[in-house]
């Protein structure tokens, strides 16, 4: 008894120490991370992690459900469908095709108003956001200086960075896209509960404007600049253009770094479900129109959905491209892989939320930063649809 009480001791110690260390070290976010994902049995963020942190409430009103086709559900999933569902951890499989859903199915206890996170989807929101700023007058064009709305920026390489090169993720700052390093900017962004004070702490290191370096940290940039901007928080912001107008069924939420400073988390963390996410993707494909509404502009739009360097044709402004064939998609992505997936001319929306992306083998169709999960969703719901791809 004596030596359980020595060691319950020495335990409490060191516990209060490493504590301490995280403290003085200023990585006490390292203990948000533990309680909220590890001690949940996860090595990265979840679905469902938004359960355990701040959120704020995007409202709806007016839902417009989305239609049935008159096919709705008469084909069944192929069987690489099924295996990849399974394998992947699916949650949800929708296609939409001509505005109706003609096939849905949802997986692992989820159903089609479950919320889930994101992730990464919630950057295409951020630059439809700008372009929504753009329209209303609160920011000049693409090409204003983000120091003209955080003067932290107006020095040496960083007065060359402009509110369009966040969008295109070619911002040529510090940010370091590593996921699983507790020790990364990425990790500090997700737990850390002051999360301006992190976004104004990197520095440009090279020429904004000229290459894409994937950053979520751009986008982080972005959120705080349209605040500035609009004297809006992002979450209403969302809220009045594209949420409430586009006839969402399910009020969402977006997570904050903390109720105190209430800055969204803008490079993810919007927990939807797979038919309102889907009607962003709608608004892209249909030039910024809603039910005979022009939401966003169409310019920016087409300015979006085309490479911004030659050398990356794999990205716009807020949104992946790829082609395939003569197909030309262009999607939302988020990590594990979450996908909004639009090929316009064929009028066809996919949308795939799950668990995993599986092992992140590039398959050839897929180059750089594609992975053959994405292509597999693609392939399997135009076999269903009897489509030549």
């Amino acid at each position: 008894m004596k030596f359980l009480k020595k060691l319950a001791k020495w335990v409490v110690i060191v516990l209060g120490l490493t504590v301490l260390g995280l403290y003085i070290t200023d990585t006490d976010y390292l203990i948000k991370a533990v309680r909220t994902i590890y001690l949940k049995g996860h090595t990265t963020a979840f679905l469902e992690d938004y359960k355990y942190f701040d959120n704020q409430t995007i409202e709806n009103d007016s839902p417009q459900p989305w239609p049935n086709h008159k096919n709705y559900n008469t084909v069944k999933e192929t069987k690489g469908l099924d295996s990849i569902n399974k394998t992947n951890g699916s949650i949800a499989y929708v296609i939409i095709k001509n505005d109706s859903i003609w096939f849905e199915n949802y997986y692992d206890g989820f159903s089609e108003n479950s919320r889930s996170n994101s992730f990464s989807m919630a950057k295409s929101y951020v630059s439809g956001l700008l372009g929504k700023a753009i329209e209303d007058g609160y920011i000049k064009s693409l090409d204003q200086p983000v120091s003209d709305f955080l003067p932290t920026f107006n020095e040496g390489l960083s007065a060359k960075m402009t509110v369009g090169d966040l969008s295109s993720m070619a911002s040529g700052t510090s940010w370091d896209e590593r996921y699983y390093s507790p020790f990364s900017i990425v990790t500090r962004a997700y737990f850390d509960d002051d999360l301006e004070k992190v976004m104004l702490g990197l520095k440009v290191v090279d020429e904004p404007g000229k290459n894409f370096k994937y950053s979520s940290g751009d986008t982080q940039m972005l959120a705080m600049v349209i605040e500035k901007a609009t004297g809006k928080k992002l979450y209403d912001y969302l809220t009045e253009s594209f949420w409430k107008p586009l006839g969402c069924e399910n009020p969402t939420l977006w997570q904050v770094d903390s109720k105190g400073h209430d800055l969204v988390k803008a490079y993810c963390c919007i927990a939807s479900n797979a038919k309102d996410f889907a009607r962003f993707g709608k608004l892209y494909k249909d030039h910024g129109k809603w039910k005979g509404k022009q939401l966003l502009d169409s310019t920016f739009i087409a300015k979006s959905l085309k490479p911004r360097f030659a050398k990356n044709p794999e990205y716009g402004y807020g949104w992946w491209l790829k082609n395939i064939g003569n197909k030309q998609f262009f999607m939302m992505r988020g990590h594990l892989g979450q996908y909004v997936i639009v090929e316009p001319n064929d009028n066809i929306i996919i949308v795939r939320l799950g668990h995993s992306k599986g092992k992140d083998k590039v398959s050839g169709a897929f180059v750089g930063p594609f992975t053959s999960d994405i292509f597999a969703y693609i392939k399997e719901g135009y076999k269903m649809l009897d489509y030549d791809l």
